[in-house]
């Protein structure tokens, strides 16, 4: 295993006015971007609005993207459609699906956000055809089914398979919960790794390097590295995603 985790955290976000096209302020923070992995990540990021404040409907052509709701009470608009989301709801969006987020809550409302390029898109940078076999069947859907689009609870399944909307490589996402000094161990061999830190305490050691767990610190594993995760005292939850690098074995 060779050393070179991605940590990240919410100091010192930026504030971005206008956000797709709206009015009003935004707070942003990048966790991690394409740089240093080996998979087809786009950018791993950080978003709040307050109150009344929203992000703009708009229409992805070149990537796939996630939301999952951290805290909140939002309404999430999907191709025309809105849907009430909050604190564990996730929301997967294919390419060509028109959606925004209104904060229709008292409180700030804040989520994270995954991107990554399609097959098409990479195979179309390459002029090729788009490698893999064709997306499985669609998984179990929520309340409403949303041409190219879902919205569930991730505290509910816990654990989802993205592959009956996404045509990329993601594989897994799932919410991770540590009892007290329980330990997990990560190893990014043929598949990449980011989470997020939901609750509690804990701290990640990977060769010399330890990294102290609480709200808002990610980590992200390129290709070749590993990690244990210990639980503190008060337990650990973070959310995991797992993107497959074809071909990557460990470096």
């Amino acid at each position: 295993m060779r050393e070179g985790l991605i940590i990240g955290d919410l100091e010192d976000p930026s504030v971005v006015y206008g956000v797709h096209g709206t009015t009003g302020l935004s707070q942003w923070k990048c966790l991690a971007r394409r740089a240093g992995l080996f998979g087809a990540w786009e950018a791993i990021e950080w978003a709040w609005i307050p109150p009344g404040g929203i992000s703009g409907e708009h229409v992805h052509t070149r990537t796939e993207e996630i939301y999952f709701i951290l805290s909140g009470r939002g309404e999430m608009t999907l191709d025309d459609t809105p849907h009430a989301v909050g604190p564990g709801s996730l929301i997967l969006t294919g390419l060509g699906t028109k959606h925004g987020l209104r904060n229709v809550g008292d409180e700030g409302l804040g989520w994270l956000v995954i991107e990554m390029p399609s097959p098409a898109t990479a195979a179309a940078l390459r002029g090729s055809a788009p490698p893999g076999p064709a997306p499985t069947p669609p998984m179990q859907r929520g309340e409403k089914d949303v041409t190219n689009a879902v919205v569930l609870n991730l505290r509910q399944t816990y654990e989802v398979d993205p592959r009956g909307v996404f045509t990329g490589p993601l594989r897994n996402i799932r919410l991770v919960d540590l009892k007290p000094g329980q330990q997990a161990e990560l190893s990014a061999e043929g598949v990449e790794h980011t989470l997020f830190t939901l609750r509690g305490s804990g701290e990640i050691s990977s060769g010399e390097t330890a990294v102290p767990m609480k709200y808002g610190v990610s980590v992200t594993l390129p290709l070749g590295t590993g990690m244990t995760v210990t639980a503190g005292a008060e337990g650990l939850e973070y959310f995991l995603a797992s993107l497959e690098v074809p071909g990557g074995g460990a470096r």
